[in-house]
């Protein structure tokens, strides 16, 4: 498909499907176009893709992606005025839908992101997690969500908990993204089976039975097709919410400084034998537009936002009334195209999950 197709179809697409996702914040049709001629001649060719959030458009991984020839079709909504929880979008045309249940969140804060990909407008579009603003929305979609080991890459966020993430179908396109942002970023290998762990609930979560259950048979899949070789344990960490709260409000109480060295010594010891950690994504299924209620969404993430993993969403199933769920993939830190690299064996074990 020639770069101008490429790019008209997108736009198109955001066009006819937008007033009803309320996906996205602006589209750029003209400066799209405008873009085309260069990008073509560049590795990219001209693939469209989306920003996270009005100031997306000036991060260093949407700059590095159109350097390589991406042209960059608009920016997607984040949580809007009135609500003070992240896992919500407002986009132009209103509240931002889940594509798969349009009376659930999508999740955030990378909310109207993950609704481009998922639904077909474009096949990738930047975020940035601070305590699970990718994966949380690409669990709840139903698409692939990398949130890359903290520092990698420039981060505007001065607490150091959020890093640069990306939404895309799967594993193989966020390989590009790396590979466009990263500089020295080649090709990895998966050595199958997996020395992999699972953890339902690292210790402390309540996790919805019916999230469970998914992740439990997407796990059994894993072992059964010989892409995983699970090793008994898991990886129970102490509870990280006060202490990822004291790091975000800049406040130092030694108490949960303690808290998070103990985690960082618990997850070096468990990566120093073992190379895949797999968790749910959220311990919840997406919420309603009213707010999440009691539901900490970020339980099983934010953890990972302390200590500086990488860590990925897998598309993992359905529950029954037809709401996705994401596997979480965490792995050592700086091992980010390894964790691509295990996530791509890992979905091609799973294969397309439909409800």
């Amino acid at each position: 498909m020639t770069a101008s197709r490429q790019v008209s179809e997108a736009l198109a697409a955001i066009g006819r499907e937008d007033p009803r996702l309320c996906a996205f914040l602006d589209v750029w049709p003209g400066e799209a176009l405008a873009r085309l001629p260069e990008a073509a001649r560049l590795p990219l060719a001209g693939m469209p893709f989306a920003v996270k959030g009005r100031a997306g458009i000036r991060s260093y991984a949407a700059r590095r992606l159109i350097a390589a020839g991406g042209v960059p079709v608009g920016s997607t909504a984040v949580p809007g005025p009135g609500t003070h929880w992240k896992t919500w979008g407002l986009g132009t045309h209103g509240r931002t839908v889940n594509p798969w249940r349009p009376d659930r969140t999508p999740g955030g804060s990378s909310a109207g992101s993950a609704v481009a990909v998922a639904a077909g407008l474009v096949p990738l579009a930047t975020g940035s997690d601070g305590a699970g603003s990718v994966r949380i929305p690409a669990a709840w979609c139903g698409v692939f969500g990398l949130k890359t080991t903290n520092g990698l890459l420039p981060s505007p966020d001065r607490s150091g908990l959020a890093a640069a993430g990306v939404l895309t179908r799967t594993a193989a396109q966020a390989e590009t993204y790396l590979r466009c942002v990263l500089d020295g970023c080649g090709p990895a290998t998966a050595e199958l089976p997996l020395r992999a762990a699972h953890d339902q609930d690292l210790g402390f979560a309540d996790v919805d039975p019916e999230v469970a259950a998914v992740v439990r048979g997407a796990v059994r899949r894993l072992a059964a097709a010989g892409v995983v070789r699970l090793v008994d344990g898991g990886c129970a960490l102490l509870d990280p919410g006060a202490a990822w709260q004291a790091v975000r409000d800049g406040t130092a109480e030694p108490r949960l400084g303690e808290v998070r060295r103990e985690n960082d010594r618990r997850l070096d010891a468990f990566f120093a034998d073992t190379p895949l950690l797999l968790t749910p994504v959220t311990p919840n299924r997406p919420h309603g537009h009213d707010g999440p209620g009691e539901f900490f969404s970020t339980s099983l993430t934010w953890a990972f936002n302390l200590s500086g993993h990488p860590a990925a969403s897998v598309p993992a199933g359905f529950t029954p009334d037809g709401c996705p769920v994401g596997l979480q993939l965490v792995a050592r830190r700086g091992a980010d195209a390894q964790l691509l690299a295990m996530a791509r064996a890992v979905e091609e074990a799973l294969g397309p999950v439909r409800p």
